[in-house]
């Protein structure tokens, strides 16, 4: 919420009962109040007035900036000024009238929840409907009645639009949120499509449309020209994400990544909740597995599962539940940043193909082509399919309270990178990105753990630091371990135990599991959880798998061994905990009374006689 943002990010030079909010409606100013927004943000306090005059925005903002209010303020006042001149008994009364497009369906679910709570003393009169979710029995009903405002992906919106599910005759608001994303996913097609007068699609004059994109760049323009008309172009001047974003990196073996992410959680090196970004699914959940032999919880997010789960996991983590999260970065790959290894691409492309449980939310999918390739268990999972390009933990997710990003795997293009570190370092606190890059002579060396997409990471790299230094000014630090690296070596047989008892086979069996489990969730509890809504916090993501061999001896750590490294350092803002201090580690004492039961060294069970060992009876 805005008050709780910083002042540098806020207009406290104004309220929303200032004059140039003066045409608000009244009942959205009271819900606006309810949600605590009493000082717009920057994006907010320039974008919403020049929507409410009728002209066509295109606004650069940071993710966490509030964009989201900027754009769907001025769409409900748009519907409740139509309304208010109309009778209900007209047959244009109840007609769809504002579109909102974004690039994922997490994303979606996060707009839609907004607006409801925007729109809670406009009860009956904003008819709100999320399209992003192909849940085909559900939409048909929401969308026969005609709903105010829909926010779909744009290649759901021609799905209804080739069905005839939708009209947009009366369309008079148009919204793109995270516009360089959507391009990013290879949707400008269908936006042309849409857009295209020979369709007859989208009314010629009328329409009022905003942009909202985190950068601004050569596509933008394209853009610009398709779907703006004379654009107020707003260029926001927030805190840099130097000034708020700490990144660094260090080279690795792709063996000794485990070694490494064992440390920095278990001795707490990195303080704070984490997202750890892998690039495969199956990935994720090795890393997950992993992490549970050192008794570190940990719970996976990735688009085979259902989309209320994946929802739910962002929720709970901002709200402290969860610690850790793995997620699998799905849009890996997706980028039009070209690849100077073409091998690279086929291989992470052919990687991408995932196995999935045949569930209500990918009936409507298109069929994908069929890999010849299959893993042995792809028959008791179901069918093969490309991963869904709308479902993404990396992109458009609003992660509120992520300390960290770590880069279990680094990602394949630099626009990726830029939007797996967006997730930390948001709403004016400061951040950490740490990265793992595997250099080409250790690429390849266990094929157990390797993964192609590190075969490149060097060249990767390399364009991800230039293209963050001429943007952002960032400079990415080597961490070396404040040079105690060798320290970490004593933890390096406990790894390999725990390494060795996440085998392929068990990854297979656990991602079975918590696919089938987190699919019965889903389904046999949703009309609970309709009725109780409380409950929902009681349903956990992070429970322990069980597929590994258990080896309790492994989630304690000597004291022998706890090395005297310093938690990785990020800048303080505000009220953020220090990370730069020394870390100490509280070895544990038996003193007087240490052994069994309280006793000491000589202490005896059952009260029985003590006895000398030194005498022998005869």
């Amino acid at each position: 919420m805005p008050d709780q943002l910083p002042e540098s990010m806020l207009d406290s030079d104004i309220t929303f009962t200032h004059s140039s909010f003066s045409s608000l409606d009244a009942r959205i100013l009271r819900a606006l109040a309810d949600l605590s927004f009493t000082h717009p943000t920057l994006v907010q306090a320039k974008a919403i007035p020049l929507l409410l005059e009728g002209k066509d925005v295109l606004a650069k903002a940071k993710t966490g900036s509030g964009k989201t209010a900027a754009y769907a303020v001025p769409a409900v006042q748009k519907v409740l000024s139509i309304k208010s001149t109309m009778n209900p008994s007209e047959p244009g009364w109840q007609s769809t009238r504002a579109i909102i497009m974004v690039p994922t369906k997490e994303l979606g679910i996060q707009v839609t929840s907004f607006l409801k709570k925007l729109t809670v003393y406009c009860e009956g009169l904003v008819g709100i409907c999320n399209a992003t979710s192909p849940s085909a029995s559900v939409q048909r009903v929401l969308l026969n009645d005609n709903p105010d405002i829909v926010i779909c992906t744009p290649s759901r919106l021609i799905q209804l639009l080739h069905s005839s599910s939708v009209s947009l005759q009366s369309l008079v608001f148009l919204a793109i949120d995270e516009a360089d994303l959507l391009l990013s996913y290879g949707h400008k097609d269908d936006l042309v499509r849409i857009m295209d007068p020979t369709n007859k699609w989208v009314p010629k004059l009328g329409m009022q449309a905003c942009l909202m994109s985190a950068t601004l760049g050569e596509e933008m323009d394209v853009l610009k020209g398709l779907i703006l008309r004379n654009p107020a172009i707003l260029t926001l001047s927030e805190p840099t994400s130097s000034d708020l974003l700490t990144q660094y990196f260090t080279h690795t073996s792709e063996r000794d990544k485990f070694l490494l992410i064992y440390v920095l959680l278990k001795l707490k090196l990195i303080r704070g909740r984490s997202i750890v970004f892998v690039n495969d699914v199956d990935r994720g959940y090795r890393v997950k597995l992993f992490l549970e032999q050192f008794g570190v919880k940990a719970c996976v997010v990735n688009s085979e599962l259902p989309l209320a789960s994946r929802y739910h996991v962002v929720e709970e983590f901002n709200r402290g539940v969860y610690d850790v999260v793995v997620a699998t970065d799905e849009g890996t790959g997706t980028d039009p940043e070209p690849v100077e290894n073409a091998e690279v691409e086929d291989e992470t492309e052919q990687g991408a193909q995932e196995t999935e449980i045949a569930a209500e939310d990918v009936k409507e999918e298109a069929p994908a082509e069929s890999s010849t390739q299959s893993r042995p268990s792809s028959k008791r999972l179901g069918k093969r399919r490309r991963q869904d390009p709308a479902s993404s933990m990396a992109r458009g997710i609003d992660f509120t309270s992520a300390s960290s990003v770590i880069n279990f795997d680094l990602p394949t293009s630099s626009t990726s990178y830029m939007h797996r570190v967006g997730r930390t370092a948001r709403a004016g606190h400061s951040g950490l990105a740490l990265s793992f890059i595997v250099p080409r002579d250790k690429w390849g060396k266990d094929k157990n753990v390797s993964l192609p997409s590190a075969k490149d990471d060097e060249q990767v790299w390399e364009r991800i630091q230039a293209r963050m230094k001429k943007e952002h000014g960032s400079e990415m630090k080597d961490w070396d371990w404040s040079g105690k690296k060798s320290e970490i070596e004593g933890f390096r047989y406990r790894m390999e135990d725990g390494l060795r008892a996440v085998t392929g086979k068990r990854v297979a069996e656990a991602r079975r599991e918590e696919v089938k489990r987190e699919l019965l969730n889903n389904e046999k509890l949703k009309a609970h959880f309709a009725a109780n809504p409380l409950d929902l916090a009681y349903l956990r993501h992070d429970a322990p798998l069980h597929p590994a061999r258990s080896q309790p001896h492994l989630k304690h750590v000597p004291a022998y061994l706890q090395p005297k490294i310093s938690g990785i350092p990020r800048p303080v803002v505000g009220g953020d905990v220090r990370d730069g201090d020394h870390i100490h580690f509280n070895k544990r004492g038996r003193g007087n009374g240490g052994g069994r039961g309280g006793r000491g060294r000589g202490g005896n069970r059952g009260g029985s006689r003590k006895t000398d060992p030194l005498k022998f009876k005869r």
